[in-house]
Order: C-alpha cells, then sequence, then structure tokens
C-alpha cells in the first residue's frame, strides 16, 4: 500500500526489471552511470564491497544482482537518501567519507566503488535541490575520495570509480602515493566522438604502471539518427540484462 510519504517517490526498474529502487521524483536520480560502475567491477561471491557515497544504493545493488554473496555496504551522508538505500536492500552507514562511522573504520574491503559529483562548483551553478546538487556538485574534493577509499582497501584490494573525463589528472594525482597501477577506460557516446566519462580503477599496493585502454563505445552509429534507444549490444546488455562490462 502507498503511503503519503511515498508520493514523493517513485520505483524505478534497472536491469531490465531485475532491480527495482525507490528514488525521490525530485533531487538526484540515478541514470546510466552507477549501473555502467556496477558492471566494470569483477567481484566475486563472498568479497567484501563498500559502496562510498552511495545514494539510493543503486551502483552496489546493480552489482550484487549480478554477483549474489557479497559483503556489501553503503555509506551515504544525506540521511534520506541512506533511508531509501536501506528501503531498497543495502545495509548503509549514515556519515561523511571524510569521518566515516567508527563500525566502517574497522573493516576493509575487497572492493570500493564510488560514482562521485561530477561538477567542481567552484567554476559552476548550484542546483536548485540539495539532493540534486550534493549529487553533482563536488564540494569533497576527488583526493578525499580517493584517501577514503585506500584506507578502506585491504591489501590489494580495488578502487572503481566513474567520473568525468577532465577529472582524470585530478584522480591520478590523487593516487600517487596511495594508491598504485591506475587504468583509465575512456566511455565515447559514438565512434568518432570525444569520451565524456571515464571508468576509474587502482589497487591497493599495486606496481604496474599507467594504462590507458581501448575506448568504449555506448551508442551505435556516428551520429543519433532516430528516436528510441542506440545502444551498443555490449551496453544494452549491461543495462538491460545485468551483464558485466569485458574490461
Amino acid at each position: 500500500m502507498t503511503s503519503t510519504l511515498d508520493a514523493d517517490l517513485t520505483h524505478d526498474a534497472f536491469l531490465g526489471g531485475r532491480l527495482h529502487l525507490w528514488q525521490p521524483k525530485a533531487g538526484y536520480r540515478a541514470g546510466v552511470d552507477p549501473v555502467l560502475l556496477a558492471a566494470s567491477v569483477p567481484a566475486k561471491v563472498g568479497q567484501s564491497v563498500l559502496d562510498l557515497g552511495c545514494g539510493v544504493g543503486t551502483a552496489g545493488l546493480c552489482l550484487r544482482a549480478r554477483v549474489p554473496g557479497l559483503d556489501l555496504v553503503g555509506l551515504e551522508r544525506q540521511a534520506d537518501y541512506a533511508a531509501l538505500a536501506g528501503r531498497n536492500g543495502l545495509e548503509t552507514f549514515v556519515g561523511d567519507l571524510t569521518d566515516m562511522p567508527e563500525a566502517l573504520r574497522d573493516r576493509s574491503f575487497d572492493h570500493v566503488l564510488a560514482n562521485p559529483p561530477y561538477f567542481d562548483r567552484k567554476a559552476g551553478r548550484e542546483a536548485t535541490d540539495t539532493g540534486r546538487e550534493a549529487g553533482r556538485g563536488a564540494e569533497t574534493p576527488v583526493a578525499a575520495w580517493i584517501d577514503a577509499a585506500a584506507r578502506r582497501l585491504r591489501h590489494k584490494g580495488y578502487l572503481h570509480m566513474i567520473n568525468r573525463v577532465e577529472r582524470v589528472p585530478d584522480l591520478l594525482a590523487a593516487v600517487a602515493g596511495r594508491l598504485g597501477s591506475p587504468e583509465v577506460w575512456p566511455l565515447c557516446p559514438r565512434i568518432g566522438k570525444a569520451a565524456e566519462l571515464v571508468i576509474f580503477r587502482a589497487r591497493k599496493n599495486g606496481r604496474a604502471n599507467f594504462c590507458l585502454h581501448f575506448p568504449i563505445i555506448l551508442h551505435e552509429g556516428a551520429r543519433h539518427e532516430r528516436d528510441g534507444e542506440s545502444y551498443t549490444p555490449e551496453i544494452s546488455a549491461v543495462l538491460r540484462e545485468g551483464a558485466a562490462l569485458h574490461l
């Protein structure tokens, strides 16, 4: 039965209906980015995963839909979003990544994933909705996200992040001395189009050199020519079937 509070929410399908999540009608709403992030994580059954800045839990829960049996938790500083993540089935702690709850500070993880705010608010306009602004406007520097992840990763654990391509220099600078084996996969809208987003990965105590991988193309064709979806088969399988990205 729908409550009065539920009138301000939507119950949205992800992964072709394999997952349904409560989200606010207004404010930050998950799109394809956290789904792509989850698809990039080669987690295995029984491993531990921290969804850092989890929102309503989209990335972590998409990952668990593909890899059941994970020890999965989230951290979210906005209590209302954390409550929705809990309702969606993700064990969630309320707190800031620079001052985590003690229960999280005592744990380490095989994987940390993060879809941090993309835009530097020193150079942009704030959103009027506080939830949307917190999800899109970068108040906490990317170095703080990297530091938080590094502290929670166990030996040889992985950080996985999706962000804007212009943030790559910041990401590489932030992992120096904290994490190793940095890798970048550009996400290009179409063949011949410049990347707008990247998947970024680094490993605790990793020793491999930086690797820039071949781009992942999101849409078929050189340009938009018709209404409706035009995702490549690989991306369509990720979004509609919960498949993994083959990185």
